[in-house]
Parts: C-alpha cells; sequence; structure tokens
C-alpha cells in the first residue's frame, strides 16, 4: 500500500490568507488586540503561530487561552473563507481523484491547521471526503511531531500495513521536507506556496515540481 500525505495551504489550496485573517480576528475578539503584529506561519502548526502570538501581545502561552483562540478562530473561518475566495490549486483535484481511484493508496494530511479547521477549509472547496486520516497542529510545535502522528494514522488506518519506504510527503515548505525526512518518508516539494524552487532544493527532496497542475506526470514520479 502506497500512502499519499499531503500539505494544505500551499499545496492543496489558497486560501486567500483566510485562515490568517481568522486567527488575528479571533486575537481581537478573544483578547482585545486590535491590530495583531505579524508573526511567521508558512509551514509552521497552528500552536506555533499561536503562541509567537501570545508571546508578541504578551498574552500567557496557556492551553486554556489557545483552546479560547481556536474556539474562535473556527467560528470566524467559514466566512473567512468565503469573503477572501481562494482557489483549488491546479490539478490539485484531478490528482486526488486519480488516487482514490487506485486501490494501493491511502490519501491523508500531514497539516500545521488544528484538525477542524483543516475540515473546515477543505470542505469549503468540496476536498475533505478524499482524506481519512490524518496528522495535525492541535498540540504539536515541531512539524516532525507532525509526520509522526501522520505516519501512525494511516498505519491505524491501514491495519499496520503502512510503510515508510512506500511512504510520500506532498507540501511546499522547507519544513515539509524536513519532518518527511525525519520520519524516512520520501518526499514531494512544490513551488506553489511562499519558497522558490532554490530554496526548496537546498532541502534536497526526493523530487522538486513547480505544481501539481499535470497529475499525471506527478504520479508518473511518484510510481518511479
Amino acid at each position: 500500500m502506497h500512502v499519499f500525505l499531503f500539505d494544505i495551504d500551499g499545496t492543496l489550496i489558497s486560501s486567500g490568507g483566510a485562515g490568517q485573517a481568522a486567527l488575528y480576528g479571533a486575537m481581537t475578539t478573544e483578547f482585545g488586540v486590535d491590530a495583531p503584529k505579524s508573526v511567521p506561519i508558512h509551514g509552521l502548526t497552528d500552536r506555533t503561530i499561536a503562541s509567537s502570538l501570545f508571546e508578541q501581545h504578551g498574552i500567557e502561552n496557556s492551553h486554556e487561552n489557545f483552546k479560547r483562540l481556536i474556539r474562535s478562530y473556527l467560528e470566524l473561518l467559514p466566512e473567512s473563507l468565503s469573503k477572501k475566495q481562494g482557489s483549488i490549486l491546479a490539478g490539485v483535484a484531478e490528482l486526488l481523484e486519480l488516487l482514490a481511484q487506485r486501490s494501493n493508496a491511502a490519501i491523508g494530511l500531514l497539516t500545521g491547521n488544528v484538525a477542524d479547521g483543516a475540515k473546515i477549509k477543505l470542505n469549503h472547496f468540496g476536498l475533505h471526503h478524499y482524506f481519512s486520516f490524518g496528522g495535525y497542529g492541535d498540540h504539536h510545535h515541531r512539524r516532525e511531531d507532525v509526520a509522526a502522528e501522520a505516519f501512525q494514522a494511516a498505519r491505524e488506518h491501514l491495519n499496520g500495513s503502512a510503510v515508510l519506504e512506500r511512504t510520500y510527503v506532498i507540501g511546499d515548505t522547507p519544513n515539509d521536507i524536513r519532518c518527511a525526512k525525519h520520519i524516512g518518508a520520501r518526499v514531494m516539494a512544490v513551488c506553489t506556496g511562499n519558497y522558490s524552487a532554490d530554496q526548496l532544493s537546498q532541502e534536497r527532496p526526493d523530487w522538486l515540481v513547480n505544481d501539481l497542475s499535470d497529475p499525471t506526470d506527478v504520479l508518473t514520479l511518484l510510481d518511479a
């Protein structure tokens, strides 16, 4: 069985900044921060992003405050997605459909999004039904820990038959490449996010592609 673990933002979809807008809106709603300071977001987990926001604004980085922030974020996210009018990235829907038709492929997520946020985003774009398991950013600061969670979820989903030699991570950031290598999976980097081909190539992914616009070619590479 082949396991495919997809990142979401910048790999499957462009949300138009909807997630960031909803998270910053939640900072205002829950903690009275009128203009949240910008913090790094790309390739990071929601838990890490929340910690950075709390640190920037002198808010206690507690589990309870994280729960408050995420609860408000999830309430704001659907409207933010509608306003920002993002899109599914080129070739993604076709690639997922081709994988879904394969009897030897299992499709999961490896994302920094909290699980409920991932579901809202993917449902908005009509993609959530493709994914049966995953690793998420609810608890982990390190992307490597998310990768380990995603692979363990794949093993449970497949009754222990998942193996790292046939596990593929597809993502658009250096952290996607690093976390795949950390667990011993293979990795395809795509240049559809905020990182250039030169920046991604420095992490030595197994494959580097401009985008997923030709899913047949992508699958040919992964099958090689």
